[in-house]
């Protein structure tokens, strides 16, 4: 009767989780599958205002016409260089997590996380400003360059610098908020450890490297998985904000691209098409990344 009274509440408790995350599935279901009904557009020729029915029938024109694109090959390679440096750069969370947790004064410790994690709320558009009265021709450091013998030149206007401040850029506003999953993975480390490892004479770096970044390493590779899988979804907002006719060709990304075909040239299915391609890519990449996890590590993330 006992086993089966505990149960029964077991079950409950398990009924009561799975109504907490109805509402989250549910807005996953509207707009993360619903959205799929809409692929059918990218074998139209469609115009906005005529049924689909109505449309010419083009098969797969637009998938080939998309390889044959100078314009998606820029976007692509534009999207996977910004890509590879966030791949990269994607332990910089961790290293500042581990950093973090080494902070023994509680003050300046919650003072340097808040810190580095406000600008995960700040919008690209004040970003922009920020970085526009900073790196234009105009803006604070160029002046202070200038003065200082050096050539004054926007950051903003420089395609060479492209890659370097955009990145930078975001991992300034990311990498706060990235550290705060590490750090609770951190705080959920058998202290036994520590006290092991200094019963045997380690200090606190050598703590961080034998304890704490071994018992991090299965929550990087999850993320590290899950990074993978957003290879080409690098997002449109901060490329949009930065653009102009100089920075052009190395800032616009593959959402940036699609976007400026859907919605300003309202080719609607050309631009459903690159997305359906984008999708089949980063389902792919996740897939190959966990075989390849189960391959080194010995079981899959999912």
């Amino acid at each position: 009767m006992a086993a089966t009274a505990l149960k029964r509440q077991k079950h409950g408790r398990q009924y009561k989780l799975l109504i907490m995350a109805m509402p989250f599935m549910l807005l996953v279901f509207l707009f993360n599958y619903i959205p799929i009904f809409g692929w059918i557009y990218s074998v139209f020729d469609y115009v906005p205002g005529v049924p689909l029915q109505d449309c010419d029938f083009l098969g797969g024109e637009y998938f080939r016409l998309m390889f044959r694109d100078s314009n998606v090959l820029r976007a692509l390679k534009n999207t996977a260089v910004f890509a590879v440096l966030s791949i990269l750069l994607s332990p910089l969370p961790m290293i500042f997590a581990i950093l973090l947790n080494e902070i023994k004064n509680g003050p300046v410790r919650r003072f340097v996380q808040t810190f580095t994690t406000l600008p995960n709320f700040i919008s690209w558009v004040i970003i922009f400003s920020l970085a526009f009265s900073l790196f234009s021709s105009d803006g604070l450091l160029t002046g202070l360059l200038e003065k200082l013998g050096g050539q004054g030149q926007s950051l903003l206007s420089s395609r060479e610098d492209v890659y370097g401040l955009q990145t930078f850029l975001a991992q300034w506003k990311s990498m706060g908020w990235n550290s705060i999953i590490y750090l609770a993975a951190i705080a959920g480390i058998d202290q036994e450890q520590y006290e092991a490892a200094r019963v045997d004479g380690a200090g606190y770096l050598r703590c961080a490297v034998h304890v704490t970044l071994p018992s991090l390493m299965e929550t990087y590779v999850v993320l590290f998985i899950l990074n993978i899988g957003n290879f080409l979804n690098t997002g449109y907002e901060q490329y949009m904000l930065f653009k102009n006719s100089v920075t052009a060709p190395n800032i616009e990304v593959l959402d940036l691209y699609v976007y400026r075909i859907g919605l300003e040239n309202l080719d609607y299915s050309y631009g459903v098409a690159i997305s359906i391609v984008k999708s089949v890519v980063s389902i792919t990449l996740v897939v190959l990344a966990n075989l390849i996890a189960k391959k080194v590590r010995g079981n899959t993330v999912i």
